[in-house]
């Protein structure tokens, strides 16, 4: 949702979120042929048809329980249930409820709703109303699982926390049968391939294979990895086997002819099976759970267990750091706090890939499974990537939590790389105190540049691993390395430590160029290789930025009140945009030194990058698995870059959902804000400006040129006279066409005149008569700034007392033009005028005193413009002669 008022940055979609803890629904579309899998994440609903995933409508809150039936989707949020159609709108709300839905069941042309107050709602699907409300004792039945048996018209199953099972009736009200159950908490309901028989998962990890009809035991499993938490039957493709969910992740696989357990499949989550479901008729099982996979099986193998067959799969613990890899702004690389390193694409998610976890030992770490890995290696805390050489060799490296060695990563490969860097003298052992603590790329691929708690930084190839030399004697710092980065020639590394140095480096022979010392300890730095700009985070949540060749803070921007967490630059290096422990994101403009946009989040952003290409920014946030897009309105619509006023107060900004969002007008009903209304440039700025008119040059460069002009363009040859010549109606001359009226047509009384008798007085000449009385000129000039060359010639030929004019008009026209000058605005018209009014009427002006006059003063304010203008050519030819040609 775009903000009030034209915020920088909307709200576009999520990336990387796939499942969540709701259990997924599978439903088969009739005209299609095709099953789709719906799944919610976070606020939305997701549908597939296994592999093509479509986001759905967004609900205000988070989706806490999901359903289907043949043609909606349900979804609940708190108490209020929605009905999607075509997976998008939404058709049908019911509000009845007064606690948060727990248990949804479709039923037929009515859906049933149960609440964790523990009251059973029976909704007509169509007319939202509700067509019966059971309302049950907490103490004695509270009802935790829902299940329409096969073939039992108008009736529903119900399992509570106190074990009990009942049947009602919903059509009559009653209730038919209560079973007595196990003494265990009912967790799952599933009907069996057989009528009468349901599966009852309990607390305890029992599955109960029971016949409804008889209320008989057919057979019991157990689980030894607690509560069951999902079942699914394999049905119509000839295999009697039933699959149980647990909460840590492992499916078990029962065959149910031979009462056994057929095979586990351990860690097929990292956290509880929420939902299962065996697809009818084929060998697939689609599984998802909280750790932000959906993962579709296959049993083709012998043994009965089933391999990954396609999977969608983000991180399953929050992001910490994403950086977008390359130039293309297509690919963001994202560590999360679950050892992951993956990339995601912001084009489709079918280009997303993982490119898996950090390990010591891959051999091992495969053999122990991910629950007992001893050789994982902790989460990623900073990484740098760089796409040149990357298919020759490894282009990322990573730091991780706590850990001395530093990883290689290969982007090609989607893997973990070749290389395990640290230092020499810690081959042998691994001391636990010391730990990188920043890393940096060079631009060519070549180079790794990483730096310790203890202040040592060092430089390593990526191609060969091999250790190429170290920075300082010893160390390159007292205190612990903050940052380091290499400037995009391979000149400079610079290192920031945390006793409040920043230290720049010879890159190739490690002497040290300069040290400065800022004015707090920092927390952070980041370069942006093309300008030459460093940004600086401290500790007293200040940001500074400092310009690398001069070696100087030329910015520095307080504001935050947080710990300062990210930092990034767009592409062109004007805005620097931080994130913070505060909730806020800020936008800041580093050639005005001002703070252009800020909004809030509800939780706080750990990591920001911007695209290359300048058209996103993406954050990851605490506690939330998903990487956020805000698209940059400043591309494609009017938004102010004005500083925002210091009483500013941010608004809190909706994170996006997983659709992807339009951005709203906004100034559609709201009066438009001052600051965006178009400025509309006055006549003149000031009175001592000489000022240029906005004519096109064609109006007024070729006045003096005409007659050759004219000469140029004559014909070869006179025109044919056309054997009947139309009737013309004479026109007034000007810009715009206008018929003489036939009063003025009918004023000559004699058919012999004088050619000054038949002229008729036009518009400009009456304005200049006029002028003469009233000394206002605006009139006469504007007319004439509005004809073209020709009509201009054409009116001031008729100034004159032979073309119908006078000398009191000449005289007119000359104090217009010293107006003009006075003024000293349309500068360039005033020339052009004087200049073709002298050419064409030198005679007469030399012959009149009155007129030699005017033409006398015209002629000193003319020297005094030009000198003055002058002075001011000189001054600035002379000062851009000097930024040539001096050495800076």
């Amino acid at each position: 949702m775009a903000r009030e008022g034209a915020g920088l940055f909307a709200a576009f979609r999520v990336l990387g979120r796939f499942s969540g803890p709701v259990p997924h629904v599978l439903r088969y579309h009739g005209r299609h042929r095709e099953f789709y899998l719906a799944a919610a994440v976070g606020r939305s609903v997701h549908t597939y048809n296994v592999s093509t995933p479509r986001p759905g409508n967004t609900l205000p809150q988070d989706i806490t329980c999901l359903a289907a039936d043949r043609m909606l989707i349900f979804a609940s949020y708190d108490n209020i249930l929605h009905a999607f159609a075509r997976n998008k709108e939404v058709v049908h709300t019911y509000e009845g409820h007064k606690a948060r839905i727990h248990l949804l069941q479709p039923f037929g042309d009515h859906v049933i709703s149960v609440d964790v107050d523990n009251v059973l709602i029976v909704w007509n699907i169509q007319s939202e109303e509700e067509y019966l409300q059971i309302s049950f004792d907490k103490a004695t039945f509270a009802v935790s699982a829902l299940l329409h048996p096969s073939t039992y018209l108008n009736k529903i199953l119900l399992g509570s926390e106190q074990g009990t099972l009942q049947l009602w009736n919903i059509r009559s009200n009653k209730l038919l049968y209560s079973f007595p159950g196990w003494g265990l908490a009912v967790t799952t309901l599933e009907q069996a391939p057989a009528v009468d028989v349901v599966a009852v998962g309990l607390v305890s990890g029992h599955i109960i294979v029971h016949n409804i009809k008889f209320d008989e035991t057919l057979m019991k499993f157990q689980q030894d990895w607690g509560p069951i938490t999902a079942i699914s039957f394999r049905t119509a493709d000839g295999h009697p086997v039933m699959a149980a969910g647990s909460p840590v992740g492992h499916i078990a696989l029962w065959d149910l002819e031979e009462k056994k357990l057929m095979c586990q499949m351990q860690d097929a989550h990292s956290t509880a099976i929420a939902g299962m479901s065996f697809v009818p008729g084929e060998p697939l099982l689609i599984t998802n759970g909280a750790d932000n996979a959906l993962r579709v099986w296959i049993f083709d193998g012998p043994g009965g267990t089933g391999r990954v067959l396609r999977s969608r799969m983000g991180h399953s613990a929050p992001p910490t750091k994403i950086r977008y890899h390359g130039q293309n702004g297509e690919q963001i690389l994202s560590a999360g706090q679950d050892g992951t390193l993956q990339s995601f694409s912001t084009v489709h998610e079918k280009f997303n890939k993982s490119l898996g976890r950090g390990s010591i030992n891959k051999k091992k770490s495969k053999k122990k499974g991910l629950k007992l890995d001893t050789m994982a290696l902790p989460p990623i805390t900073a990484f740098a990537s760089e796409v040149a050489h990357q298919s020759d060799w490894d282009g990322i490296i990573a730091c991780h939590q706590g850990y001395i060695t530093c990883t290689t990563w290969n982007y090609q490969k989607t893997s973990m790389g070749a290389h395990k860097l640290r230092p020499e003298e810690f081959s042998k052992y691994k001391p636990i105190d010391i730990y990188a603590t920043a890393v940096d790329i060079t631009s060519c691929g070549n180079f790794a540049v990483i730096g310790m708690s203890t202040g040592q930084v060092d430089v390593y190839n990526m191609q060969s691993g091999i250790h190429r030399g170290r920075y300082g004697k010893e160390k390159a710092h007292e205190g612990a390395i903050r940052g380091v980065a290499v400037d995009g020639l391979n000149q400079l590394v610079i290192t920031a430590g945390s006793e409040g140095l920043i230290k720049f480096w010879k890159f190739k022979t490690k002497d040290l160029v300069y040290s400065t010392e800022l004015p707090s300890s920092p927390s952070g730095i980041l370069l942006h290789r093309d300008s030459g700009i460093l940004g600086v985070a401290f500790d007293d949540f200040t940001i500074s930025v400092l310009d690398i060749e001069t070696r100087k803070i030329v910015r520095t921007f307080s504001g935050h009140h947080g710990r300062i967490n990210d930092m990034t630059f767009s592409p062109d290096g004007r805005w620097l945009v931080t994130s913070s422990m505060d909730c806020s994101i800020k936008t800041w403009d580093l050639p005005s030194g001002c703070l252009i946009d800020c909004f809030l989040v509800d939780s706080a952003a750990v990591s920001l990058t911007m695209s290359p290409t300048g058209d996103f920014l993406a954050s990851a946030h605490v506690d939330d698995l998903g990487i956020y897009l805000w698209s940059n309105r400043s591309l494609f619509s009017l938004v102010s870059l004005r500083p925002l006023p210091a009483d500013y107060e941010p608004s809190l900004v909706t994170l996006p959902s997983t659709c992807p969002m339009q951005d709203v007008d906004v100034s559609g009903d709201e009066e438009p804000c001052d600051e965006m209304i178009e400025y509309v440039s006055p006549e003149q700025l000031g009175e001592q400006l000489v000022t240029l008119s906005l004519l096109p040059e064609s109006r007024w460069k070729n006045l003096l040129n005409l007659d050759i002009i004219k000469k140029k363009n004559k014909p070869r040859e006179p025109p044919k006279v056309p054997k009947s010549a139309p009737f013309f109606i004479p026109t007034v001359p000007g810009l715009i066409p206008r018929y003489v009226p036939p009063e003025e047509e009918n004023d000559t009384q004699s058919k012999v005149v004088s050619l000054g008798v038949l002229a008729q007085k036009s518009d400009f000449y009456i304005h200049l008569e006029e002028a003469l009385s009233t000394n206002k000129y605006k009139a006469p000039l504007d007319l004439l700034k509005s004809l073209g060359p020709s009509n201009i010639e054409i009116e001031l030929r008729g100034l004159a007392p032979e073309g119908g004019g006078s000398m009191e008009v000449m005289l007119s026209f000359l104090r217009m033009i010293g107006m003009m000058l006075n003024k000293k605005y349309n500068f360039e018209l005033a020339q052009a005028y004087l200049a073709l009014f002298l050419k064409l009427h030198l005679k007469i002006l030399s012959s009149e005193p009155k007129l030699l006059e005017e033409l006398s003063k015209l002629s000193m304010q003319l020297e005094e413009t030009w000198i003055h203008l002058q002075s001011l050519f000189n001054q600035s030819l002379c000062v851009l002669t000097y930024m040539k040609s001096a050495l800076l």
